[in-house]
């Protein structure tokens, strides 16, 4: 959930851009910069994007998972390893 005080008018942050910065490490917050009144952009610090994009890629994996754990537990078939071994084999 983004704060209300984490909005911020572009014009500001193109004039105060080092204080924005140190806000952005210091808190690990984004904040939306907006453009005659409408959100345009959202900035954050490099650290905070990396963890969000870590757990939006552990979601995608999870989300993987409990697909195929819902294929095999209504019944979905796999494959026997003696059929993986002998296709490894033919390669």
């Amino acid at each position: 959930m983004v704060k209300t005080s984490a909005i911020k008018p572009l014009s500001d942050f193109l004039r105060n851009s080092k204080s924005h910065i140190q806000n952005l490490h210091a808190t690990q917050e984004p904040e939306i910069l907006t453009v005659n009144g409408e959100a345009a952009v959202v900035v954050q610090d490099a650290g905070s994007y990396e963890k969000m994009a870590q757990l939006a890629e552990q979601a995608r994996q999870d989300a993987r998972l409990q697909s195929a754990m819902k294929y095999f537990r209504d019944g979905g078939k796999g494959i026997s390893i003696d059929d993986v071994f002998s296709g490894l084999e033919d390669k």
